[in-house]
């Protein structure tokens, strides 16, 4: 039987680079795929901070949409919260619509529910709300799976059902004010960040027309009285320099709204607060009653005012409209229990 030779020193090397490339190898392989996975798996995390993030889904003729709903910790049995409905931009979903506002931290502290539809990828490439698409109806089938999100939260949750409030960021923030005018009598208060108002657009092309301030906004189809009675205010804050989304139509939502109540304006007045951008406030109103308020920022772009500077359409820079949502809210919620 022959003696086994040992194997040479050339062979001894080249088994040792052999394992040393093909660890390398796989340790490259590794980080490719978990660089690959990463934007998938904080798609899927929850926004930070204590409180339960639940799932969602609604169905209808306009097919079905996903929402989240961010809930407080600690909610006592027969307790109701409030709840607000957070509308997200184009380019965007229900996760990280919540990282960039930061709304759950606001909702944690103040102890409300909020809730986030998402738009389907499958309706807009974009992930854009098709606020505009009223010639065809997809627009209002799409209030009508959202407000049958409301209807369902209402359902499972603690909610309480009189302190309703809605905002959104541009697509969302005109979807928003597109839902309110057709349950108007839902909601308490309504904000649009960065949005068109309805009336001004029915189809994408006058929706691209209309981002650039050359549509026309037409009068709500509603009376002072029904205003009055009804009809929550609104809350309009926009940037001076938002490239995407003329703030003409900042200034034509709330004048809309403004001329649908009988208010008139009141002097603007000039808010800073610390380092961040300086803002323009001014109120319509009506009898004493503020119906509009416009919140135009300078230096703001296309981004939620306030937001997680590491976010995308979010500007750390500017004054926290998070804030300025639960403020506004809360306000009509205070108003609507005082005697």
């Amino acid at each position: 039987m022959k003696k086994r030779s040992r194997p040479s020193a050339w062979a001894k090397s080249f088994e040792r680079s052999l394992k040393a490339m093909t660890r390398l190898a796989t340790a490259s392989s590794t980080r490719a795929l978990k660089k690959s996975l990463k934007p998938a798996v904080a798609k899927r995390a929850p926004p930070p901070g204590a409180g339960a993030w639940m799932p969602g889904v609604v169905m209808g003729a306009a097919g079905a949409r996903r929402f989240r709903v961010y809930r407080p910790p600690g909610v006592g049995f027969g307790e109701k919260l409030p709840l607000v409905v957070m509308l997200h931009g184009c380019g965007q979903d229900a996760n990280s619509f919540a990282a960039s506002t930061r709304m759950n931290r606001i909702a944690m502290r103040e102890r409300f529910l909020v809730l986030y539809p998402e738009q389907d990828r499958l309706a807009n490439g974009q992930g854009c709300w098709n606020w505009f698409d009223t010639k065809t109806g997809r627009a209002y089938g799409e209030a009508a799976l959202i407000m049958q999100a409301v209807d369902q939260v209402c359902l499972l949750h603690p909610v309480d059902r009189a302190r309703i409030a809605i905002a959104g960021l541009s697509a969302g923030a005109s979807m928003a004010a597109l839902l309110v005018t057709r349950h108007p009598g839902r909601f308490k208060a309504v904000v649009m960040h960065s949005g068109i108002p309805p009336g001004t657009a029915h189809s994408t092309l006058s929706a691209l027309g209309a981002m650039h301030g050359h549509r026309v906004t037409t009068p709500l189809m509603t009376t002072p009285n029904a205003m009055e009675a009804h009809w929550p205010p609104l809350l309009v804050i926009h940037g001076d320099a938002d490239a995407v989304v003329s703030p003409k139509n900042g200034q034509a939502a709330a004048q809309v709204w403004a001329d649908a109540a009988g208010a008139k304006a009141s002097e603007a007045r000039s808010v800073q607060r610390g380092q961040r951008y300086p803002m323009s406030v001014t109120d319509f109103k009506r009898q004493g009653s503020t119906v509009a308020t416009l919140v135009a920022v300078s230096g703001l772009a296309h981004a939620w005012s306030g937001g997680a500077a590491s976010k995308a359409f979010s500007d750390g820079q500017g004054p926290d409209a998070s804030r300025m949502v639960w403020a506004f809210a809360a306000r009509q919620f205070r108003m609507q229990q005082d005697p």
